[in-house]
């Protein structure tokens, strides 16, 4: 391992495989990446993008195995290793769309599936042990085995460990790719949760701040997902939710949801805004006699809102925002791009994609560069972000 170690950081640069499944149950992202240097001086270029949807089958399986009432153990211990096998196949995939062979990649970092999360003990149903955690399933020896290739995962227990929330970890790719002298911006991914990033101009890791700022796509392609018979798992483009009006009298109450009123640092997950949340309240809206448009529209303002609000409450009154640059599934959701746009009227609201970011495969290449942190022994937290007590280097490695 020494040698081969040695061997790798010896490399002006590197060729890393970042692998990112996130809430939205969406599907596998590849993103093939050439590294130069090291902690916050890194600089990184996409090679190539891969993406693997899930099927519904699968989909439906891991928003099984994230409930509390209908996962079992024997099914978290199949998944575990189930979606290493996809996990395995998904670098491989993108090695080759990338033209290269899977010797030539230096490591494989993967993110993990998500399937619970608890950042703060408060729960003595869901959290018997009274103690924080979280669980990533892909297990990182499947992977290397099946590959070849070192790889690095496991992430977010580093932090969890020296007293952080184990999210958002992100913000500190973000602080690489999209720091600017000039500008404030704040980097707002969407994916199954929101998540933002805050950037004052010129921003050390000290000033950024972070946090969930709630449900992202999450709840949008559930009622999507329900509405058109699993026809169809998002809104494409925002077409549906354009062709309704949200009801304003259910987004008021949907905005007094509890979370919202916590300060950062905060993060959450499909615990708290998953299938059964979704399904709650589209029995209300159809109660209601709200339209099919009109649900999906309502979902669609609510993501918005939530977003805006959290600006307007923890982040606009202390800081000067130029730009809200927004990645993810959500950057191709125009109607969810208006909203915005409307709800924030002094800021600019633009996709990463503008700035040379791939808006689909930014959150993959922050995982390369964690796992090329690791191999380097650099931190790759940002305490001002997860609430850590501490700098640490996250990470493990399973050596093929």
């Amino acid at each position: 391992m020494i040698k081969w170690l040695r061997s790798v950081l010896e490399k002006p640069e590197r060729i890393v495989i970042g692998l990112m499944s996130g809430t939205s149950l969406d599907g596998i992202d590849a993103a093939v990446v050439r590294i130069a240097g090291s902690g916050l001086s890194s600089r990184a270029e996409l090679l190539h993008f891969h993406s693997v949807p899930y099927g519904e089958e699968l989909r439906e399986q891991l928003k099984r195995i994230c409930s509390t009432d209908q996962s079992s153990t024997p099914d978290v211990c199949a998944m575990n290793f189930y979606i290493a096998e996809r996990f395995a196949e998904a670098a491989q995939d993108a090695a080759t769309a990338a033209g290269l062979r899977v010797d030539q990649v230096d490591l494989i970092s993967s993110h993990g599936q998500t399937i619970w999360h608890i950042p703060i003990s408060v729960d003595p149903e869901t959290d018997p042990f009274g103690v924080r955690s979280t669980l990533q399933i892909g297990d990182l020896s499947v992977i290397a085995k099946l590959t070849g290739c070192p790889v690095a995962g496991d992430f977010r227990t580093a932090d969890m460990a020296v007293g952080g929330q184990g999210a958002p970890l992100t913000p500190y790719g973000d602080l690489i790719l999209f720091r600017d002298d000039r500008m404030g911006r704040i980097v707002q991914n969407i994916g199954g949760i929101g998540n933002c990033a805050v950037l004052p101009a010129g921003a050390q890791p000290h000033e950024v701040t972070a946090f969930d700022t709630g449900p992202g796509n999450m709840l949008i392609d559930q009622a999507v997902l329900e509405l058109s018979g699993g026809r169809l798992s998002y809104d494409a483009d925002g077409a549906w939710g354009a062709a309704g009006q949200p009801d304003q009298g259910i987004l008021g109450e949907m905005m007094r949801h509890p979370y919202f009123k916590l300060k950062p640092v905060k993060t959450t997950g499909r615990e708290m805004f998953g299938k059964s949340y979704a399904t709650e309240w589209m029995s209300r809206m159809r109660g209601a006699g709200l339209r099919d448009e009109d649900m999906i529209a309502t979902f669609t303002a609510f993501t918005a809102r939530s977003i805006a609000q959290s600006y307007r409450d923890y982040v606009l009154p202390g800081c000067s925002i130029d730009e809200i640059v927004i990645s993810g599934g959500g950057a191709h959701n125009r109607t969810l791009l208006r909203m915005l746009s409307d709800l924030l009227p002094g800021q600019q609201v633009r996709t990463a994609a503008s700035l040379g970011v791939s808006d689909d495969a930014k959150e993959a290449i922050c995982f390369a560069i964690f796992g090329n942190n690791l191999l380097n022994g650099e931190p790759n937290n940002l305490p001002s972000a997860t609430g850590a007590a501490r700098e640490t280097v996250m990470g493990k490695l399973a050596l093929p």
